[in-house]
């Protein structure tokens, strides 16, 4: 009979420390000065007790919401974190996709000053071999024979055939094999 008198005050007491620790996980955070009647509604609760049962079992709720608010403090406090983190994560990133748009600009400009030196070699490389083309077969031959031999191989590509013929003949032997052993690995442009 006792037991069935200890339900309802144990029921009031679930309902007042459900509904004060409700107010715990509330998306919104419960203020520091509370109201006086919730304070008094508070120590009525914590003073006011027919056994140690509900003592016992109001003690062990309250280490629980307790253990709750900390709990909360603490995700709270990761989701900033995170949230720092990953605002610092956009940034890196934003300023990596800056710093690649900038390079690949730099690196087109790079390619086009490199065709466009290209270009300005190729046609060096034809007016000099124009040049050599005019001169004697001999005098011709006694320049290329000192040249880099790609560059008198290029040289020699460029000319006429019938021109470079006949520079190739009045070169020693020896320089002539090379030059035409470079001359067939040639990249045709």
């Amino acid at each position: 009979m006792h037991s069935k008198a200890i339900i309802p005050q144990l029921i009031t007491l679930f309902l007042v420390i459900g509904f004060s620790s409700s107010s715990i996980l509330a998306e919104e955070p419960v203020e520091a000065n509370e109201t006086a009647e919730t304070e008094t509604l508070k120590v009525k609760n914590k003073t006011s007790f027919d056994s140690v049962e509900e003592r016992r079992l109001y003690a062990l709720l309250q280490n629980e919401r307790d253990n709750l608010k900390e709990e909360k403090k603490g995700i709270a406090l990761k989701e900033r974190e995170l949230k720092t983190l990953q605002e610092e994560a956009d940034k890196n990133f934003k300023l990596l996709d800056e710093k690649l748009a900038e390079l690949q600009k730099v690196q087109a400009k790079i390619e086009a000053l490199l065709a466009e030196k290209d270009v300005r070699e190729i046609k060096k490389t034809k007016d000099l071999s124009l040049i050599y083309a005019k001169m004697t077969p001999d005098r011709a031959a006694l320049a290329m024979a000192a040249l880099d031999e790609q560059l008198a191989a290029n040289l020699l590509a460029t000319m006429k055939v019938k021109s470079a013929a006949k520079i190739l003949d009045r070169m020693d032997k020896l320089k002539a094999s090379q030059l035409s052993t470079t001359f067939t690995t040639i990249k045709v442009e």
